[in-house]
C-alpha cells in the first residue's frame, strides 16, 4: 500500500508540476465557461430582460397616451376658459348697457313726469290767475256798482239838501 500511495503521491506531483498558464488557462473549460456564460444570457435575456423590456415598452406608451391625453385635456380647458371668459364679457356688456338703458328710460321718465307736473302747475297759475283777474273784475265792477249807488245817493241827498 505504501507503493501506492507513492504512485498516487508521484502522479499529483506530476500534475501539479506542469506548467500553468498564467492567469487565462485555454483549456476545456475557457469553452465550456464561454458556452454557460452564452446559456446564461440567453435565459436571463428569456426570463427578465424580455418581460421587463415590454413592462418598460408599455409604461412607456402608457406615460406617453396620458401626456397626450392631459395635453389634449389642458387645451380644450383652455379653450373653455377662454369661450367662458368672451362670453362672461359678452354678458357683462350686455348687462351694463341693460343698466344704462334702464337708468335712461327712468331719467326720460322722471323728466316727463316732471314737465307734466311743470305743465299742470302752469296751468293751475294761469287759471288761477284766470279767476283772479276774473274775481277781481267782478269786485271792480261791484265796486263800480257800489260807487255809483253811492254817488247818486250822495248826489240825492245834496240835491235835496240844496
Amino acid at each position: 500500500m505504501t507503493d501506492m500511495s507513492l504512485l498516487l503521491l508521484s502522479d499529483t506531483e506530476i500534475l501539479n508540476s506542469s506548467p500553468e498558464g498564467g492567469m487565462f488557462d485555454f483549456d476545456a473549460t475557457m469553452p465550456l465557461m464561454v458556452l454557460q456564460f452564452l446559456i446564461l444570457m440567453v435565459v436571463l435575456n428569456i426570463i427578465f430582460y424580455k418581460p421587463i423590456s415590454k413592462i418598460l415598452d408599455v409604461r412607456d406608451e402608457y406615460i406617453r397616451n396620458s401626456l397626450t391625453t392631459a395635453s389634449t385635456y389642458l387645451v380644450d380647458a383652455n379653450q373653455l376658459t377662454e369661450k367662458y371668459e368672451q362670453e362672461l364679457a359678452l354678458s357683462r356688456q350686455q348687462a351694463q348697457q341693460t343698466i344704462r338703458l334702464s337708468q335712461q328710460q327712468a331719467q326720460k321718465t322722471v323728466s316727463d313726469n316732471i314737465k307734466i307736473a311743470q305743465q299742470e302747475a302752469q296751468k293751475l297759475v294761469s287759471e288761477s290767475s284766470i279767476q283772479l283777474n276774473q274775481q277781481k273784475e267782478e269786485a271792480i265792477k261791484t265796486l263800480e256798482n257800489q260807487v255809483d249807488t253811492l254817488s247818486k245817493k250822495i248826489q240825492s241827498k245834496l240835491l235835496i239838501s240844496i
